[in-house]
């Protein structure tokens, strides 16, 4: 049975690729993340020069030219079509307030760096106390709110550079 992949070769040109065709190239490890290829009769000269197994991408050389080449199983097709990403989240830059409500603590200042989970502010809403945290590593640009100010939802809280 074959697996298909796609090969997004520096952001240019993309292939479908089944893994029986690959199977059948003829390749031979001459040292370590390097390859003689012979495919129709044609010999090529592969060199793995970097990888990110993370992102799937990989860096490779051959007959001396470079290729950055992105590798998406089915799996990563489908989770690209429902609207997720593997591996990686969105940058946040902005915090809005997710309820209306009224800010008892600041507890950042402008140009303060702050790790993620950090506690940013309380916001009080419905008689609750809710602490606002950091969702990732900044900087903090800006503060629009003061101790005390009342907010509706949806309103711009911080912003991180």
């Amino acid at each position: 049975m074959s697996n298909h992949y796609k090969l997004n070769v520096n952001n240019t040109f993309q292939f479908d690729v089944e893994s029986d065709v690959v199977a059948q190239l003829d390749a031979v490890s001459v040292e370590k993340n390097k390859f003689h290829i012979l495919k129709n009769n044609t010999p090529y000269q592969a060199e793995i020069i970097a990888t990110d197994f993370i992102n799937k991408t990989y860096t490779v050389k051959v007959n001396n030219e470079t290729y950055t080449v992105a590798i998406a199983n089915a799996l990563d097709i489908l989770i690209k079509e429902m609207g997720f990403e593997i591996g990686s989240a969105k940058q946040v830059n902005a915090i809005k307030a997710p309820m209306p409500g009224l800010i008892l603590e600041i507890s950042v200042a402008v140009g303060q760096e702050v790790k993620e989970n950090d506690p940013l502010l309380i916001l009080e809403a419905m008689k609750m106390e809710n602490s606002i945290v950091s969702p990732r590593d900044g900087v903090i640009k800006s503060i629009s709110m003061t101790k005390g100010a009342a907010v509706e939802k949806g309103a711009l809280l911080i912003e991180f550079e």
